[in-house]
């Protein structure tokens, strides 16, 4: 297959799903990684899409009304998730009372966590396991159960999560933008996260790099309602912005 007909098979792909990683490429194209990874640096030195580690996502500014399933989104971005989680993990402090959001950088946070007497809650049922099987006194939201989340939601969550007051709570987010805000595909989920962030004192989203200058269709909060928790950042525009925080392994 002639590198055009790759490209466009590419840039296709990512107008679709936003999102794809190389072993995605690989088999579709039937192409080695060493192609696909030089299909990308090209396409990206040409402003036609953004290379991340793993993969790449979409360079143009639409929103986004799709949510994908944890599964493929756990190997995209992995190394900065853990840089990201680490960081976010030191700092929860001894008897702090965390929520902790469905993701799979917020899951990866749990691993890191050295604090002692913490108390979490959570709407992520696989996250709750982990806290439950690492130690820590764990509640988990009742409501409706969305599988490729692995988040519960509802009107039962919601109710919920009025009776709590946080003292930190990790967020992910599916799209970061000064103009628009946090943001997430499904209303159900947008409500949870406003809902908890509104109940939380200090607020943190933890994202990778391929979620800057991104807009999915329902905002949950302002871009200034919480820290943001990142790596280097592709945009350095972004520097201006008080409230991110660039990690590298710590």
């Amino acid at each position: 297959m002639l590198s055009e007909e790759r490209h466009k098979i590419i840039l296709d792909e990512l107008d679709t799903k936003h999102s794809v990683t190389v072993q995605e490429l690989m088999e579709m194209l039937s192409s080695s990684e060493s192609t696909i990874r030089r299909d990308l640096v090209e396409l990206d030195s040409l402003g036609l899409l953004t290379k991340v580690h793993g993969g790449a996502v979409s360079k143009e500014s639409k929103v986004n009304t799709r949510d994908f399933s944890v599964f493929a989104r756990k190997e995209i971005n992995i190394d900065e998730k853990e840089y990201i989680a680490e960081y976010a993990a030191s700092l929860i402090e001894d008897n702090d009372f965390v929520y902790l959001d469905a993701g799979t950088t917020t899951e990866l946070l749990i691993k890191y966590i050295k604090a002692k007497n913490a108390v979490f809650v959570t709407n992520a049922f696989l996250h709750a396991k982990k806290l439950s099987e690492a130690g820590f006194l764990t509640y988990i939201l009742g409501g409706e159960i969305k599988l490729p989340t692995e988040a519960v939601v509802g009107e039962e969550a919601l109710i919920s999560l009025s009776k709590y007051h946080f003292t930190k709570g990790f967020w992910g987010a599916n799209g970061i933008s000064p103009n628009n805000g946090f943001s997430t595909p499904d209303i159900k989920e947008a409500l949870i996260k406003k809902a908890s962030m509104e109940h939380t004192q200090k607020c943190y989203i933890l994202s990778d790099s391929s979620k800057f200058s991104q807009t999915s269709s329902v905002a949950f909060a302002d871009f200034t309602d919480a820290t943001i928790i990142t790596t280097k950042l592709l945009d350095p525009g972004y520097r201006r912005f008080k409230n991110i925080i660039e990690v590298e392994n710590i």
